[in-house]
């Protein structure tokens, strides 16, 4: 039997993902959390936490560093609204064992608990295309490659519109902090203003304003 721990803020998604893995004989939902602190309380008990990389007061790289700390023998499936190309490496290099995008969670759901279980990596279609490009010499490096983590989810922010002020309560920093990573993003990309920091992020397909 795999035991799986649902970390999620919302009742919907933790409710939907507790469904479609209700039909599974070999898998058993263990319990379910909404954020880091009734994570740790439950943890040691599953085999893999199924986690959302936006929980309040902590963001994808830092919830991976520190649950691998807290609970190193187990895998982690994150989930994100983010496609594979824009941030599932860095999240899989950080050391989660699969990454669904949540807009394609549903048909790959199962298949990637079961192959974390058994093989303890998943790579859908889509991201092992990406790995294969990443490691190619030939590719070619884009100027946002150049942002740390923790800059490169403050540009997902911004590009989306969202204010400083916002951006530092939930990445739970000082708006001096974050207006340090605005210079920092704005000087890397070679641009002046959020604007032109949104154009850069559609131009490059890193986000969707629809669905912001």
């Amino acid at each position: 039997m795999i035991n799986v721990l649902i970390v999620d803020n919302h009742d919907i998604i933790r409710e939907g993902l507790k469904k479609i893995l209700s039909n599974e004989s070999d898998i058993k939902v263990i319990g379910e959390a909404r954020n880091w602190s009734e994570m740790l309380q439950k943890i040691s008990f599953c085999d893999i936490v199924l986690m959302d990389m936006d929980l309040p007061n902590k963001k994808s790289i830092e919830i991976i560093n520190d649950l691998k700390k807290a609970a190193p023998k187990v895998r982690i499936l994150a989930l994100s609204i983010y496609p594979e190309d824009k941030l599932a490496l860095r999240i899989l290099k950080a050391g989660a064992s699969g990454y669904l995008c949540k807009d394609t969670a549903l048909e790959e759901l199962v298949d990637a608990i079961r192959r974390i279980n058994t093989r303890g990596r998943y790579l859908s279609i889509a991201l092992a295309e990406q790995l294969a490009l990443d490691i190619m010499p030939q590719r070619e490096t884009l100027p946002h490659d150049q942002l740390s983590n923790r800059e490169l989810e403050t540009m997902f922010m911004l590009a989306s519109g969202k204010k400083v002020k916002d951006i530092a309560s939930e990445l739970t920093l000082s708006v001096s902090t974050v207006f340090t990573y605005r210079f920092r993003i704005f000087e890397k990309l070679n641009i002046n203003n959020n604007v032109e920091l949104t154009h850069y992020a559609i131009v490059n397909d890193l986000i969707d304003l629809k669905k912001n």
